[in-house]
């Protein structure tokens, strides 16, 4: 079931989970129903209280469907598409393997999430390669923004620390 959300092309997927006494079986992506190709599939790991992002492309940008195969992440997306009436703005959600819940992330977001288990498998299926060379990160905690995210000491890579401020992105890929 698609779940639509206040921002054009971003919406939540509720998935279909058959469950018996052996275990369960669940339904991640179905293109024909969200009408979207993803020929990049990748899976990051992340411990408790890490936090990656907010990345994003500024060319060759992707589209995101996120799911949780594994624990409990805190997802962000920032809507970066200038003409976009929610330009600037963040929604944030939770996913996880118990709650089903997937995510579409139109291209021209940035994303970022926070591990909120111990352990966190993440399955991105992306509309387009990955292009490292306009790969870019704008600071998960910008005032700007003003994302709660839900914990006190995160553990952030050296690459997020050093990223750009909003204001900064916007002056120089804008």
């Amino acid at each position: 079931m698609i779940i639509k959300t206040n921002f054009k092309d971003l919406f939540l997927i509720q998935n279909k989970a058959f469950k018996d006494k052996r275990g369960h079986f669940k339904e991640l992506i179905r293109e024909n129903k969200i009408k979207k190709k993803f020929p990049f599939l990748v899976m990051s790991y992340s411990k408790k209280n890490v936090i990656r992002g907010l990345h994003l492309q500024t060319k060759k940008s992707q589209g995101k469907y996120i799911s949780v195969l594994k624990g409990k992440v805190f997802d962000v997306a920032v809507d970066l598409r200038k003409n976009s009436k929610t330009y600037g703005k963040t929604f944030s959600c939770i996913l996880s393997e118990k709650n089903s819940k997937s995510i579409y992330i139109p291209a021209g977001f940035a994303h970022g999430f926070c591990g909120l288990d111990k352990e966190n498998y993440i399955m991105y299926s992306c509309t387009n390669y990955r292009h490292a060379k306009s790969e870019k990160t704008i600071k998960y905690n910008d005032s700007k923004f003003k994302i709660k995210w839900p914990i006190k000491k995160p553990i952030v890579s050296k690459r997020d620390r050093s990223a750009i401020s909003f204001t900064e992105f916007e002056k120089k890929y804008l």
